[in-house]
């Protein structure tokens, strides 16, 4: 398999414990949803890797303002980056995140985030959690 796997598909799972067992040498998905990313594509997620550690750094430093900004700068980049949006919400909710984490809230607010993104238009999107575009 090169592509297009989803472990909450039933078929792909039997698929990879064939593979596993021996059962097959091969298995072609026909229900792939993987699209190779362009070179814009992967430059942007460069930059928001990099947006990113910045943001740590600057969290190092004990900079929250400049820490936002850099992690809302690389969410609007890298949007399916999930390690990124968890920390924007760690920063800006700490209560969520105490003993028991608030997994419900965080599916919430991904959910929430995700109908806002799905919003934007040409002059961008207003980003969750702030005032900014």
């Amino acid at each position: 398999m090169k592509q297009g796997f989803k472990v909450d598909e039933q078929e792909h799972v039997q698929a990879i414990e064939k593979l596993i067992n021996k059962d097959v040498e091969t298995v072609e998905l026909e229900d792939t949803y993987y699209e190779p990313k362009s070179d814009q594509q992967l430059l942007q997620m460069e930059l928001a890797k990099t947006k990113f550690k910045l943001g740590m750094e600057y969290l190092s430093q004990h900079k929250k303002e400049e820490t936002l900004k850099e992690l809302d700068e690389a969410i609007r980049l890298d949007p399916d980056n999930f390690l990124i949006r968890k920390q924007r919400w760690y920063i800006r909710y700490p209560e969520k995140f105490k003993d028991p984490i608030d997994v419900k809230w965080q599916q919430a607010q991904l959910k929430k985030e995700r109908e806002e993104e799905a919003n934007c238009g040409p002059d961008g999107c207003e980003i969750p959690g702030t005032d900014q575009k």
